[in-house]
């Protein structure tokens, strides 16, 4: 399942600005070599909106979720690496997304089909937001990631103002909870196997 995925790219801005001008406020730029090293690093999905039925049927059974991402300029890919909790389960995945800079987006391939998010920059520097099928009110997506578990009021309050400016409500959200968290230790061997790694290509 493609979800929640998720990074991508570009703008939201002129589809938020039709609807509201508070939307205005949110700032949305294209993909740049600045933005690729912004986004490496580890993230925290921490919740969503999704009218898409199978994806929200998806993201209800999420418990804890987080990710790496590597960027590659050159090649302009990102490559990922997923630890998602299910019930008592830890699920790890690892793949890579294809940067389309020129339509700002980013795209994931499963099994012959495409999906594409775009993404909105947030005033907070440390969060961001992807927005999934904005043209289709069937069907639409909001979610926001971070780079620590929780977020701050200010966060969240700003999330809220993106759901009002979609024609969402947040009684719709659902959110994870790192404290079910079950990929800890999966996590931990992974980064103790990639340090030996590169401790030896050291040695050589």
């Amino acid at each position: 399942m493609a979800l929640p995925w998720a990074l991508a790219v570009l703008s939201l801005l002129p589809l938020l600005c039709a609807q509201s001008p508070e939307c205005a406020n949110f700032t949305a730029k294209p993909i740049t070599n600045v933005t690729l090293d912004w986004l490496s690093g580890k993230w925290f999905y921490i919740a969503s909106i999704f009218r898409h039925p199978e994806f929200n049927q998806t993201i209800k059974s999420i418990d804890s979720y987080f990710f790496y991402f590597a960027p590659n300029k050159t090649e302009d890919k990102i490559y990922f690496r997923e630890y998602q909790t299910i019930g008592d389960r830890c699920i790890y995945n690892s793949t890579h997304f294809s940067v389309h800079r020129k339509n700002g987006t980013m795209v994931r391939k499963e099994n012959d089909t495409e999906f594409h998010a775009h993404l909105l920059l947030s005033k907070s520097p440390r969060t961001f937001m992807l927005s999934f099928f904005p043209e289709d009110k069937q069907k639409m997506g909001i979610a926001i990631y971070s780079d620590k578990p929780q977020l701050s009021e200010e966060q969240l309050n700003e999330f809220h103002e993106v759901m009002e400016c979609l024609g969402m409500h947040k009684s719709e959200m659902i959110l994870t909870d790192e404290k079910k968290d079950q990929c800890g230790p999966l996590e931990k061997q992974h980064e103790e196997e990639r340090k030996k790694e590169q401790e030896g290509a050291k040695e050589e």
